[in-house]
């Protein structure tokens, strides 16, 4: 099988599984794992953060930033294909007792004059108040597009200008920063709290960070604590991040380039194809969930008429142009 459903099932290379093999560890919840802290200094290094904190999910991860930013009965501004509303089981609304509204854009980007008229100040004990703005880059559901970096700049003035936070769902930000060259320090300093993840692109087998201030992450530890994620001896897991930092990054651009030949076949225009996501319209996609599955190509449907596509390591060239015919029968 051909899997396109998601980068999420990417599987330890070898060099990776001996990174893990000899990691050196100690018990994370006593703050004592060596390869967890230099995991966690690394990364909040790498986007200019003061801190940063393992996490097994990216779920976690962005519950976690949110809250840093967002209290009960506040509300976190998004667009409504966000990550953080449609994926993640309602976790911000029942675990934190926030409540959110979203704006719509059909490529996922953000809509700052939307964004500005939505916005809702202190008003007194009558009327949700507006306390952060969540973005996502890449963007999932809208097919892996890019945040431009000057969009962002412009939501981060305006919200220093109103006092409200920013959230950066970043799950994506390498193939974001692959794609465009972008400085990872440069979508770091948009943000008050921020989210990665290693499991994706990237090809750990778990773990996202929730980045911010030394104080925020220390109030994350504790929830983190308290919603069963305290850990022991992870560093044999942060060793595969470290290792996927220094070995898969670079080679994200061919997942980019490899969703462009699928969007091609696809019958799409490549050039809309940004980073390593293809979404495409079906009139049943349940049907070409299945019969891609008959000819050995596995996607996933996102909806009653989208199917999408993601490319990662564990595909290469030979497989995606195998997987191009199939699509291109069933969908281009």
């Amino acid at each position: 099988m051909i899997d396109l459903r998601s980068d999420t099932v990417t599987r330890p290379t070898p060099a990776m599984r001996r990174a893990m093999a000899e990691a050196e560890v100690g018990d994370d919840v006593y703050d004592e794992d060596p390869t967890v802290q230099q995991l966690q200094e690394r990364v909040a290094d790498l986007f200019g953060f003061e801190a940063a904190l393992f996490t097994p999910t990216g779920s976690m991860a962005n519950v976690l930033a949110v809250a840093a930013l967002v209290g009960p009965g506040e509300e976190v501004l998004c667009e409504s294909r966000s990550h953080i509303l449609r994926a993640e089981l309602g976790a911000h609304g029942a675990l934190l007792g926030i409540t959110s509204r979203t704006w719509v854009e059909e490529r996922g980007q953000l809509d700052l004059p939307t964004v500005k008229s939505m916005y809702a100040p202190d008003m007194g004990p009558f009327f949700v108040r507006t306390t952060a703005i969540a973005v996502e880059n890449t963007h999932n559901f809208a097919g892996g597009t890019v945040l431009p970096l000057a969009d962002l700049q412009e939501l981060r003035g305006w919200a220093d200008e109103v006092g409200v936070g920013v959230h950066v769902d970043g799950a994506r930000i390498w193939n974001a920063h692959v794609a465009t060259g972008t400085p990872l320090r440069e979508y770091g300093a948009v943000a008050d709290a921020m989210a990665v993840c290693l499991s994706k692109g990237l090809g750990a087998p778990i773990g996202s960070l929730v980045l911010g201030t030394t104080e925020a992450i220390e109030v994350a530890r504790v929830r983190r604590k308290r919603m069963g994620g305290g850990m022991r001896q992870v560093g044999v897991l942060a060793a595969a991040g470290l290792h996927a930092l220094d070995h898969h990054l670079d080679r994200l651009a061919d997942d980019h380039e490899h969703a462009r030949l699928l969007a091609e076949a696809c019958g799409q225009d490549p050039a809309l194809t940004e980073t390593n996501i293809v979404v495409v319209e079906a009139p049943d996609a349940a049907a070409v969930v299945a019969a891609a599955r008959e000819e050995g190509v596995l996607i996933g449907a996102v909806g009653p008429t989208r199917v999408r596509l993601l490319t990662h390591l564990d595909v290469n060239r030979d497989e995606v142009e195998r997987a191009a015919t199939v699509l291109s029968r069933l969908v281009g």
